[in-house]
């Protein structure tokens, strides 16, 4: 059984009404969530662990890019979970239903850049090194970004050691992120 503890935090507007990873219209109001690696469709048991209140969600997005946190909740189950006043608490996930979250591609991100050609000088820079390395345009509300992501491995614990030596080596600030659809397998 998939069990993780860390940090989460909730996302409403301006993402409310935008398309999620898996296509679907983000919907702030529903209990819908964003983990880097958990396949689309898996449903989460979410536990605050301050207060020992608990809310089942759907993972439809992929994130939180942010340092240490492993889960973004849409804001209907941030209040299910009495989290919407401090932004962020500790968790627990349990996954109750879905794909073997062990099963995939996996990658690494290690930059996202509003210039195209920023994202495309550090993917040449580490061409060298590793491959393959993808560049996948994303549209956030805060305006449009190119992510860079390094390799392409069958497991969540080979990219865990991608992302180890990508940050040792070159002193990156990686996230592990699960290879969902064609588009992330290739250069935009």
């Amino acid at each position: 059984m998939f069990v993780e503890e860390g940090t989460a935090s909730w996302y409403g507007v301006p993402f409310h009404g935008r398309r999620a990873a898996d296509g679907e219209i983000f919907d702030m109001n529903s209990l819908v969530a964003a983990h880097r690696t958990l396949p689309f469709g898996s449903i989460l048991r979410v536990t605050n662990l301050n207060n020992g209140r608990d809310v089942q969600v759907r993972v439809i997005d992929r994130g939180p890019f942010v340092g240490d946190r492993i889960l973004d909740l849409a804001r209907a189950a941030a209040v299910a979970l009495d989290m919407i006043g401090t932004g962020t608490a500790p968790v627990r996930i349990e996954l109750l239903s879905g794909s073997n979250p062990a099963v995939g591609d996996f990658t690494v991100q290690i930059g996202a850049f509003t210039d195209r050609g920023n994202a495309e000088r550090l993917r040449d820079r580490l061409l060298p090194r590793y491959q393959p390395i993808f560049i996948q345009d994303y549209d956030a509300p805060t305006g449009h970004f190119y992510r860079v992501r390094v390799g392409r491995v069958p497991s969540p614990d080979a990219a865990q050691q991608l992302a180890a030596q990508l940050k040792e080596s070159d002193g990156f600030q990686t996230f592990v992120m699960r290879l969902d659809q064609p588009a992330d397998f290739g250069i935009k």
